[in-house]
């Protein structure tokens, strides 16, 4: 089969296709497999919205159900046992034993929206328009998540001025934003407006595996909570267990006062973003904010079975004992090949930093060899040079095996052997 359809009626806006160019028919666990048959450890995972893995059993057999017995499909925000159902097990299996109260609210199909219904509810609440982001963070591309993502090449598509967003430097920036942000918030000739709210994904994913420290992220929450700012938490790709802890914020001690979640959220794949928010700042007026897929009811399907399959097969532990795994062989296997070779992650995110070297491809060029020898992995971070790491939370020990292995194998064969060549030349 040919990409010619691709190339010449599909819009150029298409990214992942270039650099993983072959065309895909099935996947199962950890696993995509090609047209002709050829098989890839996936190590993207549909960019974290595939958590349990292609085609999960459990997940699929309740979905199946469901339209076997011609159940409504599409619900607006009408009230549906699918979504009763959903809204009850995920209260019950996390909300509850976890403290956390928290309303739903369903905003439509991707984390894009619902990062728009965030920011719509905290400038309505706090009746301020200003918003505190932060450096390499990433929150989609419509226009108001937009113009919360720092990346210069996506802001540049906007076409029009991205205003009322202060942005500050992550954690292990080299600068003390907290202290600045105090600063800010307290000297009256800031010339900065006070913000509605903070918003901040916990480990930045597109902006290099960049880990926050629960005691950052605790410090940061005290001064909204001294300042009477919302604090708004992006667990979009780090949330739904990617972590470890099913949200990604609960190793800090801190409750957000919004929590946004999409991606993994619906166990399977499909479409689905919500927000989780205090009951306090529920002050929307009916219909105020909407959207037609708020209620594709597979989702709430997908979503109450993968919860389900977290609790019953005790997920995350086995989370916590792959992630120490991974980063113990990351530390020994590859960190161990160049001193300048930074690693970084949490639960299954994890991050190779190549930035140090001189060769500003070196991450790409890993990354093309691991997919030659069919394993698919991206890069991300300033100039792509981080390589990412995103395995199915279900992923197989001995596949996780195997794509490490590839992984070195890239490693070595790219740094060790230009550290060779560079040593001969001296």
């Amino acid at each position: 089969m040919s990409t010619n359809v691709f190339e010449a009626l599909e819009s150029n806006v298409r990214s992942y296709s270039r650099s993983f160019p072959v065309i895909f028919q099935k996947a199962k666990g950890s696993l995509l497999y090609g047209v002709n048959g050829e098989e890839y450890i996936d190590f993207l995972m549909g960019a974290g919205a595939l958590n349990y893995g292609h085609n999960n059993d459990y997940i699929k057999s309740q979905l199946l159900q469901y339209m076997a017995d011609d159940y409504i499909m599409q619900g607006l925000d009408m009230f549906t046992t699918a979504k009763s159902e959903f809204i009850t097990t995920f209260n019950e299996l996390l909300l509850q034993p976890k403290g956390l109260h928290y309303k739903f609210q369903f905003c439509g199909p991707t984390g894009t929206n619902a990062i728009e219904a965030a920011l719509k509810l905290a400038r309505n609440y706090t009746k301020r328009s200003n918003v505190v982001a932060f450096m390499g963070g990433y929150h989609g591309l419509s226009q108001g998540s937009l113009a919360l993502t720092s990346n210069q090449y996506h802001r540049q598509a906007a076409g029009v001025a991205l205003h009322n967003v202060t942005f500050l430097p992550f954690e292990n920036s080299g600068f003390d934003s907290l202290t600045y942000f105090e600063m800010m918030l307290e000297d009256t000739h800031s010339g900065i407006e006070k913000p509605a709210a903070v918003i901040l994904e916990t480990v930045q994913a597109e902006g290099g595996i960049n880990v926050a420290s629960p005691e950052w992220l605790a410090a940061l929450k005290r001064i909204c909570e001294k300042h009477e700012i919302l604090f708004i938490c992006d667990d979009i790709q780090i949330g739904c267990g990617r972590s470890g802890d099913f949200f990604s914020f609960e190793r800090a001690g801190i409750v957000p006062d919004i929590v946004v979640l999409s991606k993994s959220i619906s166990g399977y794949g499909l479409p689905m973003a919500i927000l989780l928010i205090k009951p306090e700042l529920d002050i929307w007026q009916p219909g105020e904010h909407n959207g037609t897929f708020r209620g594709y009811q597979l989702a709430f399907i997908g979503g109450k079975a993968a919860l389900e399959f977290r609790k019953n097969t005790n997920l995350e532990a086995a989370v916590k004992q792959k992630s120490d795994f991974i980063h113990n062989f990351l530390l020994e296997e590859i960190a161990t090949v160049d001193d300048r070779i930074a690693i970084r992650g949490l639960g299954l995110m994890w991050g190779i930093d190549l930035s140090a070297f001189e060769d500003p491809l070196l991450a790409k060029k890993i990354a093309k060899y691991c997919f030659e020898k069919q394993l698919i992995v991206e890069c991300v971070g300033r100039h792509d040079r981080v390589i990412k790491l995103l395995p199915a939370l279900t992923i197989e020990n001995d596949i996780l095996e195997r794509a490490l292995g590839i992984l070195k194998d890239g490693v070595n064969a790219h740094v060790r052997q230009k550290v060779h060549q560079q040593q001969e030349l001296a």
